[in-house]
């Protein structure tokens, strides 16, 4: 029912090794041209998978979307800036493994928030250059025909283009709502405190777990 469009800001939108079950419907993504087609990929997937999203349940959203996330989104960037300063102190087994609990945690978001299909649209509207990237401008209209604006900002990555934040309806950015929400258990648990609840997070949407993948 793409639960999550009645109430914005991103973090109600959101929005990898072992995931197989995801390559096993849907073939690798060729590398995208423009940042308009990283995010026309990350639709058709997502569409799909929420046209099955009841006969996939949680655990198969979320091992259906995953790889897909892992290959549009430029994950290392976006839980480096949310995390902020304190990432330039981490070991780099640390920041490997935020990394995987980040990806885990939006892969999770997008499982549970987009679960089933009634009629929804999505559609890229254009692009405008910005100063570091491009942005992709979409809407995402909702089965009673309400349209959301869904804006991507997009960085160059080889031959590719990652989605490193996203905008909804001109609110506040993922990044910068997740480093809002991370403040907290930083200071108060540390790094590794912030892993293992991105994980818990993670686990209870989608009912898997960290050490299964």
């Amino acid at each position: 029912m793409t639960k999550g469009y009645s109430s914005l800001p991103i973090k109600a939108v959101a929005l990898a090794t072992g995931l197989g079950l995801g390559f096993l419907s849907y073939p690798i993504l060729a590398a995208s041209g423009s940042g308009g087609d990283t995010v026309r990929g990350l639709y058709d997937v997502l569409l799909n998978t929420m046209k099955s999203g009841h006969a996939l349940g949680q655990s198969g959203r979320f091992m259906q979307l995953a790889p897909v996330i892992h290959r549009s989104f430029d994950i290392v960037s976006m839980v480096r800036l949310a995390v902020g300063p304190s990432w330039a102190s981490l070991t780099e087994a640390q920041r490997q493994r935020a990394t995987e609990s980040f990806g885990r945690y939006i892969s999770a978001i997008y499982a549970d928030r987009f679960d089933g299909y009634a009629g929804q649209k999505f559609e890229v509207t254009g692009e405008q250059p910005a100063p570091t990237g491009v942005i992709v401008k979409s809407q995402i209209v909702k089965a009673n025909g309400e349209p959301v604006q869904v804006d991507y900002l997009m960085r160059r990555s080889g031959d590719s283009w990652l989605i490193s934040d996203i905008y909804v309806d001109g609110a506040i950015s993922e990044v910068a709502t997740r480093r809002s929400e991370f403040a907290g258990i930083l200071k108060a648990e540390g790094i590794d405190g912030l892993i293992a609840a991105l994980n818990r997070k993670a686990d209870l949407i989608t009912g898997t777990t960290a050490s299964s993948l």
